[in-house]
């Protein structure tokens, strides 16, 4: 049996698509905006000097009056938009996760949530799949900064499709909304008609011995690890928790107490990031044994991106090696 196969027999989700045509989450981003553009006068997109990367150019083409080049200014661009959304208008702030919110993390606690404006901060490039750019643009810390903010909303998609629902999901939200895409081309896994809701994990499939909770792209390495993990006789639940915050609490308690075990995997630090707000959140109400995968206490460096995601742990084997680890404990 092929691995697509595999994975279309493993998953039993409506509208979901395994057929592992690899897209950039960040073209979801950009045609987002345009859908947007057409939709809604009242979107306006900034970029600090990255049109191209953070796939902006395309609305700024479509609609120049929309559209404003800050220029290497990041700490600028968010308080500039923080005075549009003051004006009524629903600014998208694009750049590198490691400049915006790396750079401007003050002028976003406090031009931004603590007057609770509705500022959308985009993070493009994040975590350590951005390569060869190395430890300096790999951003791993964004999750934690923009979760720890009061009134910040935290979104992680996990392919092309979700990430354009997400942009169109969060011009609807009122309040400050962080999201975070990769650069590289991955998997495609939900499709035009997949459901996406914010504050709405997605349970991708069943299983009782363990919970398999991902963010962002990863999440096809969970898939593929629920999969190796059948050949184990581990019948592994897979959660796509694309919204850190506000978390799905429901969800994650009822998977905890179906499963009584819950790895969480993410492109990310693990300080503060979706393992944390797991644990957080089952420690105080249903204390389960948990393991987190992610990056632990380090900087990322400089190589292809299937290097990388190999070296910090982010493959299938990977992920089924620490769910064997936390089964068999």
């Amino acid at each position: 049996m092929t691995e697509l196969s595999k994975l279309k027999k493993l998953n039993k989700a409506l509208y979901l698509d395994f057929s592992l045509e690899k897209v950039p989450t960040r073209n979801g981003y950009g045609d987002g905006l345009l859908d947007l553009g057409k939709k809604n006068k009242e979107v306006m997109v900034l970029c600090a000097d990255l049109t191209e990367s953070t796939r902006v150019e395309k609305f700024a083409q479509m609609y120049p009056k929309r559209f404003v080049e800050i220029g290497v200014a990041e700490q600028n661009l968010v308080t500039v938009a923080s005075g549009l959304a003051a004006m009524g208008k629903i600014p998208f702030a694009s750049s590198y996760a490691c400049f915006c919110p790396g750079r401007c993390w003050e002028q976003i606690r406090t031009t931004i949530c603590y007057n609770n404006v509705n500022v959308k901060i985009i993070g493009a490039h994040a975590g350590i799949s951005v390569g060869p750019d190395g430890a300096t643009h790999q951003m791993l810390e964004d999750i934690a900064l923009m979760r720890a903010l009061p009134n910040m909303m935290v979104i992680v998609p996990c392919d092309y499709w979700q990430t354009r629902k997400a942009t169109m999901a969060l011009a609807a939200y009122k309040g400050p909304g962080y999201m975070r895409f990769a650069r590289e081309k991955t998997p495609q896994m939900t499709t035009v008609k997949t459901h996406f809701e914010i504050g709405k994990a997605q349970l991708l499939k069943e299983g009782v011995d363990v919970c398999i909770i991902g963010a962002g792209p990863v999440v096809f390495e969970c898939l593929k690890a629920a999969q190796l993990l059948e050949e184990k006789n581990i019948n592994a639940m897979v959660i796509n928790c694309h919204t850190i915050k506000p978390l799905d609490e429901k969800m994650i308690l009822n998977a905890a107490r179906k499963c009584k075990r819950v790895v969480t995997v993410e492109e990310a630090q693990i300080a503060g990031g979706l393992g944390g707000a797991v644990a957080e959140f089952l420690s105080e109400v249903y204390p389960v044994p948990i393991k987190r995968v992610g990056v632990r206490d380090h900087y990322g460096e400089s190589g292809s991106p299937e290097e990388l995601l190999e070296k910090f742990g982010f493959s299938a084997k990977h992920i089924t090696q620490e769910v064997l680890q936390l089964v068999r404990r």
